[in-house]
């Protein structure tokens, strides 16, 4: 699953090739892919023009001046290619990025007047494209759900502590994937915020200091917006927004670097254990439980 740093990573990329373009036509072979009724489609998407794409936690919005948006969600194996005078490819990195479109992945495809084509491909089928008028997007499920954006300017270390003193019960790796306490964070991320902060992932709420979880606080918003900058990580199926695979891994501290040096600690190797139902990485000597 994408974590919050590779979508935003797919956001910036679109924003920059698709605002103002005009939907023509959009043809789909998936009814789950695409799961919207014929006459709101002929309706508030066919010559609707797109004005704004948004993120809010791992899902994309893509606005148009109907007063409808589409929702975007890439799931596991998701992909977005746009080919026109430019070309932008995002994604699952297989060669549906680079090849001839469509082929056997492409679900969704969406055509522009000026020519140029925007694909959804999607392997295993589990990503989908949902229309909805851009006023009920707050109200489904999920947005009522997801808690606050880990970037956003008004998340503050107290907002960011009252969340997470939520689950007091919990291990501390467990509120930070929870997707109702904070919008985004992943396995990687949250492993890397934990190293830098030097709590131990299995280290229950209730046992933090709030002076600790002000550490963690800067420490998930730096790893995040490094990955951004980097372009995404390449756990295994994400590139950025060009095609190409970030290069945030190797800038990792401590992910899927078991049995190597802590950067820290030179005399302690990194190991890897189990911690939320989640592979977990960590130093024994800078994070005691």
């Amino acid at each position: 699953m994408p974590e919050l740093p590779e979508v935003e990573t797919v956001r910036r990329g679109l924003h920059a090739l698709i605002i103002g373009k005009q939907i023509t036509a959009v043809q789909h072979d998936w009814p789950k892919s695409f799961p919207n009724a014929t006459s709101d489609v002929d309706e508030f998407l066919i010559d609707a023009n797109i004005t704004d794409v948004r993120r809010r936690a791992k899902v994309l919005i893509i606005d148009l001046d109907s007063q409808y948006s589409l929702i975007v969600h890439l799931k596991m194996t998701g992909q977005l290619v746009f080919r026109g005078e430019q070309v932008f490819g995002a994604g699952h990195p297989n060669d549906s990025l680079i090849g001839d479109l469509p082929d056997r992945s492409t679900r969704v495809t969406i055509q522009f007047s000026d020519g140029s084509t925007l694909y959804f491909n999607d392997q295993r089928k589990f990503g989908w494209m949902r229309l909805l008028p851009t006023i009920e997007v707050p109200n489904i499920d999920f947005m009522k759900k997801v808690g606050p954006e880990p970037l956003s300017d008004d998340f503050t270390p107290k907002v960011f502590i009252d969340r997470i003193r939520k689950r007091p019960n919990t291990t501390i790796k467990a509120a930070l994937l929870d997707q109702t306490v904070l919008a985004g964070i992943g396995n990687i991320y949250a492993d890397e915020g934990l190293w830098g902060a030097g709590i131990h992932p299995a280290m229950r709420v209730r046992d933090v200091s709030d002076a600790n979880l002000k550490n963690l606080y800067t420490e998930l918003r730096f790893v995040l917006e490094l990955s951004i900058e980097k372009g995404g990580s390449t756990d295994r199926n994400y590139v950025n927004a060009e095609g190409k695979k970030g290069s945030y891994i190797d800038f990792a501290r401590v992910f899927r670097r078991e049995g190597k040096s802590c950067p820290r600690h030179p005399d302690t190797v990194i190991i890897k254990t189990r911690v939320a139902g989640r592979g977990t990485h960590l130093c024994p000597k800078c994070q005691k439980l």
